[in-house]
Formats: C-alpha cells, sequence, structure tokens
C-alpha cells in the first residue's frame, strides 16, 4: 500500500535510497537535504577474536532530497579498527545542534565525536558498571540543551550526560515493569524533552521524562497490530506520534501519542533506488533472474529494519532497511484528499 490513511493521518510513500550504503543500521538528520547513515559491513578487523562478527564500519554523509534521484554521496566518516576516530562495532548515530556527530561503539565502550567534515574532536566512554562507564552502548540522543542520553544496553540503563562526557544522572535495571528495562537499544527525544527507549527484550517502547521518570509504554509482544517483536529504534514528529521499528516482525509501527495503534508500516519499495538500479542495468544476469521469479513483492518489503528516523522539517519518515542495504523514506501528508470519482 503506497499511501494509507489512519486516523487523519496520511503516509504516503515516496522512494528508496540504497546500493551505495552497505548495511545502514541508525539514521540522523542533518541541515537541508544532508542525512547521516551509521553504516555496518563486513571487514576482516585485526585482533577481534575469530567467534565475534565484526563489522566495516563508517559514518556514510548523503543529500537525500524530495524525489528519487535527488540523492548523492557527500562524504564518509570514519573507518573499521580500534584506533581513535575507529568503529568496531557502531551502533547509534546522533547530532548536537552544531551539527557535531556522536557515535557510540558497542564493543570499545565508547563514544567518539567528530565534526561534519569528519576531524574527530572528542572521545569518551570505557568498560565498566559506573556512572560514565558502559556495556555495549547501543543508542544515543541529545536534547535541545545538547545535554546527551546514551542506552547503556547490557547494563539495562540510561545515562545522561553533558556534550563533553560528563555524568548527569541515569535511570533503569533489569526488569519488565514499569521504568525498568531488557537490553534496551534505540532512543530519541521529543520536543518537549520526553525520551522514548526501544525496550528491545520487554518487546515494547518506553516513554520517560527528561530525569527518568516513567510516562507511559508503547505496544506488547507478538505480531498483530500495535505488538511488537525485539524493537530496536524509536522516533516520534512534531505531533506526538511514535514510530518504533519492530525489527523481528519487518515492519514500523505508528502508535498516537496516547499509545494507541496507528498505523503499520511494512515497506514498499517497488522501483529500486537509483544506485541498485544502475547495479541490475549493468548484470544481465541479474535481470535475468529478477525476470524469472514469480513476484519481486518480497523485493518491496523491509527485512529486519534496524533504525527509524523523523526529518521534522521535510515532514518524512526514514526508514533504515537494514538488510536490504537502502533507506525507505515515506511523506506524513498533512492534507490530503481522497481522489473523487464520478461514477
Amino acid at each position: 500500500m503506497l499511501t494509507q490513511t489512519a486516523a487523519g493521518r496520511t503516509y504516503d510513500y515516496s522512494y528508496c535510497v540504497g546500493g551505495r550504503m552497505g548495511q545502514p543500521a541508525s539514521v540522523a538528520i542533518g541541515s537541508g537535504d544532508t542525512v547521516y547513515v551509521l553504516l555496518r559491513g563486513t571487514e576482516n578487523i585485526p585482533n577481534v577474536p575469530a567467534n565475534r562478527s565484526t563489522s566495516g564500519a563508517r559514518i556514510g554523509i548523503y543529500s537525500i532530497g524530495a524525489a528519487a534521484g535527488d540523492e548523492e554521496v557527500v562524504d564518509e566518516i570514519g573507518s573499521a579498527g580500534e584506533a581513535d576516530g575507529e568503529f568496531i562495532w557502531p551502533a547509534g548515530v546522533a547530532l548536537d545542534s552544531q551539527e557535531n556527530v556522536y557515535v557510540t561503539d558497542e564493543w570499545l565502550n565508547r563514544i567518539s565525536v567528530f565534526d561534519s567534515k569528519g576531524n574527530l574532536l572528542r572521545m569518551w566512554g570505557s568498560e565498566g558498571e559506573g556512572d560514565g562507564e558502559f556495556n555495549g552502548p547501543s543508542g544515543i540522543a541529545l536534547d535541545q540543551d545538547d545535554n546527551v542520553y546514551v542506552v547503556d544496553s547490557r547494563n539495562h540503563r540510561i545515562q545522561k550526560l553533558t556534550k563533553d562526557g560528563k555524568f548527569l544522572t541515569k535511570w533503569g535495571n533489569l526488569g519488565s515493569g514499569e521504568g525498568e528495562l531488557d537490553s534496551p537499544w534505540g532512543i530519541t527525544v521529543d520536543q518537549q524533552g520526553n525520551v522514548y527507549v526501544a525496550d528491545h527484550k520487554n518487546h515494547r517502547a518506553q516513554k520517560f521524562t527528561s530525569d527518568g521518570d516513567f510516562v507511559t509504554s508503547f505496544g506488547s509482544h507478538g505480531t498483530g497490530a500495535g505488538q511488537l517483536n525485539r524493537p530496536t529504534d524509536v522516533a516520534v514528529d512534531p505531533d506526538g506520534d511514535v514510530y518504533v521499528c519492530d525489527w523481528a516482525n519487518n515492519r514500523v509501527q505508528a502508535f498516537r501519542p496516547d499509545g494507541k495503534y496507528l498505523a503499520n508500516i511494512i515497506g514498499d519499495a517497488q522501483q529500486p533506488g537509483m544506485w541498485h538500479q544502475q547495479t541490475i542495468d549493468a548484470n544481465a544476469d541479474t535481470q535475468k533472474a529478477r525476470r524469472r521469479v514469480y513476484s519481486l513483492e518480497p523485493e518491496w518489503r523491509f527485512v529486519m529494519p534496524r533504525g527509524v528516523a523523523f526529518d521534522s522539517k521535510k515532514g518524512r519518515l526514514l526508514v533504515a532497511d537494514t538488510h536490504r542495504g537502502r533507506i525507505q523514506i515515506y511523506d506524513k501528508l498533512s492534507n490530503y484528499q481522497d481522489p473523487q470519482f464520478n461514477l
């Protein structure tokens, strides 16, 4: 369904961008058409145990316009490795008010901060359970005052720090009750400073105040409408509608601010992205293989999407369709009218 309307909201599929971005896992919205995408791939990295996977990791900077064909590769930040400015298992990316780029690394247990040109500014963090220490940091977000919220995943908590890494406060512990967390992953902050967390193994998203007081939750375990299976990320738009990346159900679920289910977004990329199409056009065997299948519909859909972000200035939802190597884009339309037909 390219266009769907639910409770007065209309989500209209726009286009997808892919083919030059490895495995996109997290998205941050920059100024203008600039989008920062955390990319994970498969490169051999030294000094990592053989039984642990590694990632050819970097931050891709793209210009993504309003229509198909408007996409452009701008630059890259970082590379795979353990040295300063490098990544092993990057998990989350976020921007501050100056468009400096913050990246978590769940293997190195640190946050690296770059300017928008890719110059390393600072790093902080170490492995542990103390204040300002991490065990598998994943999602990251900043509020309007440039306070940093880090999902300390294997410590089952959220830490709030200054942009220089000074510890401010923390909340959460292992459990399934209100305000408790089990391997949380993605995070976002709304315009009022409320914090939303993808509570991965509790199959829900939770909303907190900026100091960690529980407000409400979204979703429950399952495969039905409004149910979740291992959510990995969360986004919120200026209307307060909440989008949860429903990773193991291969979809994004939309909720109203009061937690009621709104819509189910499953991926609608009926046309390959520009760079994917160039790859298809250059390979006759690929063209033949695609013509032999009964239906191309499975190609349209999400496969274990990892990240979601809402571009408030452009009114669009960006979904990191990780295992398809692309970003799918949906416009949220405010004045959509159904077509009128004379019968």
